[in-house]
Formats: C-alpha cells, sequence, structure tokens
C-alpha cells in the first residue's frame, strides 16, 4: 500500500460527517418517521437516539457518533438529503450494496483542487444521499 495512503483506509466503513442540502440534517423531510427509521436502521446500520414531538414530530438516527434526523415538516424529499464524509468510501459502498441499497454515479469529484471519490443513494423516501471521502491517490480508488 502507498505510504501517503492513510492507515484509515484498511478500517471497518463509517460515517464521520453529514451535511445538509438545505437547512438541517437533523429535520430532513419524509411522510412516515418510523418508516424512515426502519428503513435507515437496516440499510445504512443507523439506530435511532432520540424521539421529538415539537416543533414538529421527529426522529433522530446516528451512526458512528454521527447524527442524521428527519421530521413530518411538509418539505419535499426529493428536493433534499445530505452529504456524509465516509472513512472507507469502498466498504460504505459494499455494505451498503450488500443491504440491497442501489448505489449509483461511483465516480472522482474534484473541489477545491481536492479530489474525492463518492457515490449516490436515492432512498425510498426520495431523499438523495452524496457519500464521499477525500481520494489520497489513484491506488486508493476502485
Amino acid at each position: 500500500m502507498d505510504s501517503i495512503v492513510p492507515d484509515k483506509m484498511t478500517d471497518a466503513p463509517r460515517f464521520k460527517a453529514a451535511f445538509p442540502y438545505q437547512n438541517d440534517v437533523l429535520a430532513l423531510p419524509v411522510t412516515d418517521l418510523d418508516a424512515a427509521t426502519q428503513w435507515y436502521s437496516r440499510h445504512f446500520g443507523m439506530r435511532e437516539v432520540e424521539r421529538l414531538d415539537e416543533p414538529v414530530p421527529a426522529v433522530i438516527l446516528e451512526r458512528d457518533g454521527t447524527r442524521i434526523g428527519f421530521a413530518l415538516n411538509g418539505g419535499d424529499p426529493a428536493q433534499d438529503g445530505a452529504a456524509v464524509l465516509v472513512a472507507n468510501i469502498g466498504g460504505m459502498k459494499d455494505e451498503l450494496e450488500s443491504k440491497g441499497v442501489s448505489v449509483g454515479n461511483w465516480r472522482v469529484d474534484q473541489r477545491d483542487g481536492k479530489r474525492f471519490q463518492v457515490f449516490f443513494v436515492v432512498a425510498p423516501d426520495g431523499l438523495c444521499y452524496y457519500f464521499h471521502e477525500p481520494a489520497y491517490d489513484s491506488g486508493s480508488l476502485r
């Protein structure tokens, strides 16, 4: 393995951070909190950590210390989602696919002079997720 590739590349895939496309990564719009909780628990490996009734019904899920929330806020899920920074993106892609998640657009993006290995997932609720990890060298990309 090339010495510029961090050792973390061999670690189990994990969520590092999540950033909303719109306003709030803790209030992504859905129409059914229980269905969202079940799907994201089963497919993204998240667990419920909090349920709220105010200001609108919402549920907060977590994986690896990263929280993503879903709310009955009247928003359009097809217009929202989150960018999820991960460690071991190849392992994350394999993990999601093994759970029946459709992964698309596996590619390298360039932003601000940096390269990122990325892929997208559109969940059944319509929310779109941009999974990404810095690309350290061409040897780390599959």
